[in-house]
């Protein structure tokens, strides 16, 4: 990627193919579709990919997509991967293409992530003669909380052998177009949800004495929680524990048999992960134990840390920088305490996700998941770009 050449090259192609990934792009925005199931935004993915030299294949569990890409030479297989689910939210922006569909929408950028990644294919099919080995288109629903990537996995997303390495592109809209952040290690965190039901017996508010009372036990726990978790977890491996619901009760007079605890457990290590769940257990039996009351804990095991390979970050640094200029590419100092599904891909190949500023005109910089939050369409263009040259460079052969 050295050189004036291959990057002016490189922005033409990508300058080229926008125009149509943008189209993509707001078409599925205004058809968001939930789940594993996303009959509509497939149609619109295998209907962009049409009449290009790419090998299939369509998942019959999900509505995933892995088009093959081969080169004109022998050499390693890269994967790429976009997500092509949305979130159960109703949009508030007005947008000439804002979503059509009532409680959905994509307020995480996975529709431009898609077109992002139908556009990279459509400039890398044009150049295959030039590549010194294979590339793997995998587009991906269900990334928010349906375990997408791992349904994917399972029915044989990945190949065998496995590729070589994995590429992913997340937009960021806080940050301002034109940078890309991440890291080496541990870029988001692991994700388990939990629920525990403090079991007592309810009487009276006015005779507590004659009751079992769940509920200050409750509040004892959430607090034991916080304490234990920042006197067992490594300050520089840490985890969070949100209890961000608790339920109880039916009167004000009224002592209820029962109070429910949900919240959510984050970490950036296995190691921490399980050292945290294991406090949990711990607590969540043992505080209603010591109360003479029962409890049960439901931990539900979600998505791991997403680590990026440290020598591919290396790889990218090196190869992005000329494309971004060198004030543009940010090394992070610290993980996301969000998590991913693309870490089940790269518990298997060596890879990275890097984050792609795309902050709207607006500048309102809403987060993901807001029901406020857009992008900059622009950014688009330089994400069409990164895929492309990360697959220049990593299947160059030896020329």
């Amino acid at each position: 990627m050295a050189g004036r050449l291959p990057i002016q090259s490189l922005r033409r192609s990508s300058v080229a193919v926008t125009p149509a990934a943008v189209e993509l792009r707001r078409q599925i925005h205004q058809r968001p579709e939930i789940g594993l199931e996303l009959p509509e935004t497939k149609r619109a993915v295998l209907a962009a990919l049409e009449g290009l030299p790419l090998e299939i294949e369509q998942h019959r569990k999900t509505s995933g997509i892995v088009a093959t890409l081969r080169g004109g030479r022998p050499g390693p297989t890269l994967l790429l991967r976009a997500d092509m689910d949305a979130l159960p939210l109703d949009e508030t922006n007005e947008l000439p293409f804002r979503s059509q569909i009532p409680g959905a929408m994509h307020a995480c950028g996975h529709d431009a992530h898609t077109a992002m990644l139908v556009g990279a294919a459509r400039v890398l099919c044009a150049e295959r003669e030039s590549l010194a080995g294979s590339v793997r288109f995998m587009f991906q629903p269900g990334e928010e909380g349906h375990f997408g990537a791992r349904h994917m996995i399972e029915e044989g997303a990945l190949g065998d052998p496995l590729p070589d390495a994995a590429f992913a592109i997340h937009v960021e809209p806080r940050l301002p177009v034109g940078w890309v952040a991440t890291r080496g290690g541990a870029l988001m965190a692991s994700t388990d949800d939990f629920d525990i039901v403090v079991t007592g017996r309810g009487g009276h508010a006015s005779m507590p004495h004659d009751a079992e009372d769940p509920v200050p036990v409750a509040c004892e726990l959430v607090l034991a929680l916080q304490s234990w978790l920042t006197r067992h977890i490594h300050a520089f491996e840490p985890a969070v524990l949100t209890v961000s619901q608790i339920n109880a009760g039916s009167a004000t007079n009224v002592i209820p048999e029962q109070a429910v605890l949900r919240g959510t457990l984050r970490s950036v290590s296995p190691q921490s992960r399980e050292r945290a769940r294991e406090g949990l257990r711990q607590l969540a039996h043992g505080i209603p134990a010591a109360h003479g009351l029962t409890s049960k804990l439901d931990l539900r095991e979600g998505y791991p840390v997403t680590l990026n390979d440290p020598g591919f970050v290396e790889f990218l640094g090196e190869t992005l920088r000329p494309v971004l200029g060198d004030e543009r590419w940010i090394e992070m100092p610290h993980p996301v305490m969000g998590a991913e599904d693309f870490s089940f891909v790269l518990e298997r190949v060596p890879g990275a996700m890097v984050f792609l500023g795309a902050r709207s005109p607006s500048g309102s910089g809403d987060a993901c998941h807001s029901n406020r939050m857009q992008i900059d369409e622009s950014a688009m263009e330089l994400g069409i770009s990164l895929h492309v040259a990360v697959a220049r460079a990593y299947l160059a052969g030896d020329e």
